[in-house]
């Protein structure tokens, strides 16, 4: 191993983590304001993704949620499609690829998620310490005020911001019970008395003060201790992998730039040669102070990094003061720095995506395959079959129909074989939008047109005249 590979190997940071000193107590992070260019990247994805996520509960299609997620009911709707609790297997399948893909950018692309999209990071830096930067100024004036006595300035400053995070915290609360109750249940709950929604406005208040809980006290320790993404990239990284990475090659060893102008005869040419014995990073730390979970980068990927970039803006800008080359700080994978070659496309790459394909058609073909209506016939237990004259059988059928849209459906049965005829036990049956339509009907067959004791028959429902699914039953006459 070459001495630069042995420096950055060390390891010893990770034997504790930043958030934490050494009897255990909570050391609360300050990060100096970022700016830059991925931070003003970040920041106008972050107002997207914000719009969307507070924007789609008031989205419908055909009078429900574009998208909803209610758990209590069993009821899904995706991109304006209903599933119910018989397209498990759908979801189990969309589950299992979701996570092979999470793997997969991970080995990839490392903890990039987290940065960019993630709500807790979007929500954590781009709202709620945007507020506190807003009423108690940047990371030096925070320790200022934390560290001074309650006066009435620090009381007014920190009165006025837990309020504010409450309000957002209740506003991202309802937002959140819009995707699982949907927005018309959540309006209704917060308009209407308490006693009416005891259980909606329970429900309201215990996710306002979780929400708030987290990004009020909590913060960066979901990210390092809470989160298990962190942990599962330690697993699935390799030296192949683009994370935000330190370029230890061109910045060690670390130095403070030393003017020279003044030093005459052997002492310029001297403090020349130490200037060329010194990396790139003039070691002055704003890597660390704009680092929302307090880690210094230089150290290594770590479990803590969440990918966030500001300590990419914050290097850029001291390189363009200093004259060097930016990048010191940037995305790239080990290899790329101590190899000089990227190479994403690595065997283990390779094997997670032609999995993930696989998954992916798989998904596809029984989306494809999906009915709006699935119907289940079977034959009434205990009954075999009934002479109706001499020249037909009947079998009795317990019939269930599930409609999986969002709109009732008036269903016909009609057998496949021209011969036959279906009969109903009482009215024609109306499927309710989303729900399970159950009955009874009697298949009435000619003598001549079944042979054997069992026999198959198909049947297709209908819908307004038009097709939507077939089926089949067994149908059982006397042994010939």
């Amino acid at each position: 191993m070459d001495p630069i590979e042995a420096i950055y190997d060390t390891e010893e940071y990770r034997d504790r983590i930043a958030t934490v000193d050494e009897k255990g107590k909570r050391v609360w992070i300050y990060p100096k304001k970022p700016k830059g260019r991925f931070t003003n990247m970040r920041t106008w994805l972050s107002w997207a993704l914000l719009a969307f996520l507070f924007g789609m509960p008031f989205v419908k299609y055909n009078g429900e949620p574009f998208l909803l997620f209610n758990v209590v009911e069993r009821k899904f709707i995706l991109f304006g499609i209903l599933f119910t609790p018989q397209d498990f297997h759908l979801f189990g399948l969309a589950m299992l690829t979701l996570i092979v893909f999470i793997v997969l950018f991970t080995v990839v692309f490392g903890r990039l998620f987290c940065g960019w999209v993630c709500p807790q990071t979007i929500f954590m830096e781009m709202v709620f310490r945007k507020i506190e930067y807003w009423i108690e100024g940047d990371a030096s004036a925070q320790r200022k005020l934390a560290a001074a006595p309650w006066t009435s300035e620090k009381i007014l400053k920190r009165a006025a911001k837990l309020s504010i995070f409450f309000l957002i915290s209740v506003l991202v609360a309802n937002t959140f019970l819009s995707y699982i109750i949907g927005v018309d249940e959540v309006i209704r709950i917060a308009t209407e008395p308490v006693s009416k929604h005891l259980g909606g406005f329970i429900a309201m208040l215990a996710f306002s003060g979780a929400f708030f809980f987290v990004f009020s006290y909590l913060r960066e320790q979901v990210c390092v201790a809470i989160c298990p993404y962190g942990r599962l990239q330690g697993v699935l990284l390799d030296r192949n992998s683009v994370v935000i990475a330190y370029d230890h090659v061109r910045g060690e060893p670390r130095g403070k730039i030393r003017k020279t102008s003044k030093v005459e005869g052997n002492g310029t040419a001297a403090a020349a040669a130490s200037e060329k014995v010194l990396g790139d990073c003039i070691d002055c730390k704003l890597c660390v102070q704009v680092c929302p979970t307090g880690i210094d980068i230089r150290n290594g990927t770590q479990l803590e990094c969440v990918n966030c970039t500001a300590c990419i803006d914050a290097c850029d800008e001291v390189m363009d003061k200093v004259g060097r080359p930016r990048g010191l700080i940037r995305y790239d994978s080990y290899n790329g720095i101590v190899e000089k070659r990227r190479r994403i496309f690595t065997p283990r790459v390779i094997a997670y995506s032609i999995f993930l394909a696989i998954l992916l058609g798989l998904n596809f073909a029984f989306l494809g395959s999906r009915t709006e209506v699935e119907i289940l016939i079977l034959r009434t237990p205990g009954l075999l079959f009934q002479k109706v004259d001499d020249g037909h059988i009947s079998n009795l059928y317990n019939y269930e129909i599930i409609n999986k849209t969002n709109q009732d459906l008036p269903i016909e049965m009609r057998l496949a074989q021209e011969d036959g005829e279906i009969k109903l036990v009482g009215q024609l049956p109306m499927a309710k939008a989303g729900e399970v339509a159950k009955g009874a009907m009697f298949i009435i067959m000619p003598n001549d047109k079944v042979s054997g004791r069992k026999n198959t028959l198909h049947i297709e429902v209908y819908s307004n005249g038009k097709l939507i699914d077939k089926t089949k039953t067994n149908f059982f006459a006397p042994e010939r």
